[in-house]
C-alpha cells in the first residue's frame, strides 16, 4: 500500500476521512501487528480489535486496590532525582536552597507562663544541593520532619530534625523555617477587657559551613501618630480655633533577631515584650470608649516618624544579652499619603544585605 501525505487535502470532508479509514482498515485485516506498528503505532488505536495488537497492550482502567509493594517491587522503581550527573538540565551549578514550602503541622509549643499551645505550623525545609547532583527526594524531608513533629518544640526538637534530613539527603547545608500565629491575651488600657492579639512569628534554624544560627521573626503592630501632623494640629487649635486632627495609621516592623546560643532562653513573649517596651501603641482588641480615648491620649504621647520606630526598636534589642545581631524593617502605611513610608535598620552580619527583595514591604501589611 503507498501513501502519498504530500498530496492530502488539508480541507478534506468527513466522507473523505470515511473513506480513508475504510481503506486503512481493510488492508489492516492482512496487515500484521508488526507492519500496522511500523506504518504508525497511533494507527492501532483507529482499528477494530485493537486489543489484539502487540502495540497496543490491554490496559486495566480500575484502581488496583489489592496491589501492595514490597522491596523487591520498589527498587525497580526510577528515582530520577537520583539520576547521573548527565541528567542534569542547564548549568552545573550549585544550588543554595531547594526544598519545600509550607507543608503544614499541628506543634506544641511550651509558653512562658507554663502552658502548651498547639498550634497549626507552615513549615519550610530547603537543603544545599552539589553543582553536580540532579536533584533531591523533597518527600525525605517531610518524613524526617514527621519524626519530631508531636514533641513539644523546643529548637533542640528542630536541631535533630535538621540533622536527619542532612543526613539523609547527604547535604553540608540546610535550613527550616516555622511559621505560626501566636495568640497572647492582652488587657485593654482602662476598661479592664481582655483579648487575644496574634502575633506572626517565624522561627528559622539555618546550617552553613557547619555553623548553625537560631533565628526569629516576628511582626509587631502599633499605630504611629505623625509628630509634624500633630504640631501642626496644634498650631490650628492655639492660633486660630480650629479643630484639627494629626494623621496616624497602622503600622508595622517585622523584627528579625539572631538568639545566641549560650543566653538564657528567649521567649516569644519576651520578644513582643521589648516591642511593646519600645513603641507602646501597639494596636488593641477589646475597646470601650474609655479605652479609645486613652489610646488616643497614648498616641500623642508618643508621636514617631518611621526612623524614630526602627531607633527605638534598635535600643531594646541591642540592650537585651540574649540577641545577637538583628534587623528591623519599620511601615507606616500613611493616612495622609498613598504611599507607605519605611525604613530598615540592621546590626551584623547576618542580615545585612544590598538588596532588598521588591516587594517585601508590600508584605508588611497586617491582614486581622
Amino acid at each position: 500500500m503507498t501513501m502519498h501525505q504530500a498530496n492530502v487535502d488539508t480541507d478534506a470532508k468527513r466522507s473523505d476521512a470515511k473513506a480513508a479509514l475504510d481503506v486503512l482498515r481493510a488492508w489492516a485485516r492482512t496487515a500484521t501487528p508488526t507492519e500496522v506498528a511500523e506504518l504508525d503505532p497511533a494507527i492501532s488505536r483507529l482499528l477494530p480489535e485493537a486489543q489484539d495488537l502487540a502495540n497496543y497492550p490491554a490496559l486495566r482502567r480500575a484502581y488496583p486496590e489489592e496491589f501492595t509493594v514490597d522491596e523487591a517491587y520498589r527498587d525497580t522503581l526510577p528515582d530520577l532525582q537520583n539520576g547521573p550527573e548527565s541528567l542534569i538540565k542547564g548549568a552545573k551549578q550549585h544550588i543554595q536552597h531547594v526544598g519545600i514550602s509550607n507543608f503544614r503541622l499541628p506543634i506544641q509549643f511550651h509558653t512562658r507562663d507554663d502552658g502548651d499551645l498547639t498550634l497549626e505550623t507552615s513549615v519550610t525545609g530547603t537543603v544545599s544541593l552539589e553543582a553536580e547532583k540532579k536533584g533531591i527526594n523533597m518527600s525525605r524531608i517531610m518524613r524526617s520532619y514527621y519524626k519530631h513533629a508531636e514533641r513539644t518544640f523546643s529548637f533542640e526538637v528542630i536541631e535533630a530534625a535538621l540533622d536527619d534530613y542532612m543526613s539523609d539527603l547527604d547535604s553540608f547545608d540546610a535550613r527550616i523555617q516555622m511559621r505560626f500565629s501566636f495568640p497572647m491575651k492582652v488587657p485593654s488600657l482602662r476598661s479592664g477587657l481582655l483579648g487575644y492579639q496574634y502575633y506572626d512569628i517565624a522561627l528559622e534554624l539555618v546550617e552553613r559551613a557547619g555553623v548553625r544560627t537560631k533565628i526569629m521573626h516576628l511582626d509587631y503592630v502599633y499605630s504611629s501618630t505623625c509628630p509634624c501632623s500633630l504640631e501642626l494640629s496644634e498650631h490650628a487649635r492655639t492660633t486660630r480655633q480650629q479643630l484639627a486632627t494629626p494623621h496616624s495609621q497602622r503600622s508595622v516592623a517585622r523584627i528579625s533577631i539572631e538568639i545566641l546560643q549560650d543566653q538564657s532562653c528567649l521567649w516569644f513573649e519576651d520578644l513582643i515584650d521589648l516591642c511593646r517596651a519600645a513603641v507602646a501603641t501597639e494596636t488593641q482588641v477589646m475597646v470601650k470608649r474609655e479605652d479609645e480615648q486613652a489610646f488616643a491620649e497614648l498616641n500623642a504621647a508618643n508621636p514617631i516618624f518611621v526612623e524614630d520606630a526602627a531607633r527605638l526598636f534598635c535600643e531594646v534589642l541591642q540592650n537585651d544579652v540574649r540577641i545577637g545581631d538583628f534587623r528591623i524593617i519599620a511601615s507606616h502605611q500613611e493616612s495622609l499619603h498613598s504611599h507607605d513610608a519605611v525604613s530598615v535598620l540592621t546590626e551584623g552580619d547576618t542580615f545585612a544585605s544590598d538588596s532588598l527583595d521588591p516587594k517585601l514591604f508590600s508584605t508588611l501589611i497586617h491582614v486581622g
